[in-house]
């Protein structure tokens, strides 16, 4: 077996209407709704949001909002980007900071989420 590619994880929210904010306004993902269910896009990679603990089975054995830190990769400039969500009125937590990810040395900021899960944009100078 070989693993390609992340398609999707599920985040747990208790409150959908900042979820979407913050993944939408703030970040730039796109929204769908179908049928009460809603997912964020970016990328090929999506996020499925559920509004409580297992909404939708199967689902995770400890499902609970807030427990997520994960990292998405951004095209911008790290600098840029922390002083465009500043404009936005995110709070940055921590950084640019130089971390190394998957594919190697990079810059990374840190924010979190409505529900407190550890959001980490980062960038890499080359690719």
């Amino acid at each position: 077996m070989k693993i390609k590619s992340l398609d999707h994880f599920v985040l747990t929210t208790k409150c959908l209407e900042k979820c979407l904010h913050f993944y939408h306004d703030l970040l730039g993902m796109r929204v769908e709704e179908k049928a009460g269910r809603y997912a964020l896009f970016f990328g090929a990679a999506k996020i499925n949001i559920h509004q409580k603990p297992a909404e939708f089975l199967p689902a995770a054995e400890h499902p609970q909002s807030g427990s997520l830190d994960f990292c998405l990769v951004v095209e911008d400039d790290i600098e840029a980007l922390k002083q465009e969500l500043a404009g936005k009125g995110a709070a940055i937590e921590l950084g640019p900071v130089e971390r190394h990810g998957a594919r190697g040395r990079m810059k990374s900021i840190y924010l979190r989420d409505p529900d407190g899960n550890l959001v980490e944009l980062c960038h890499y100078e080359t690719l």
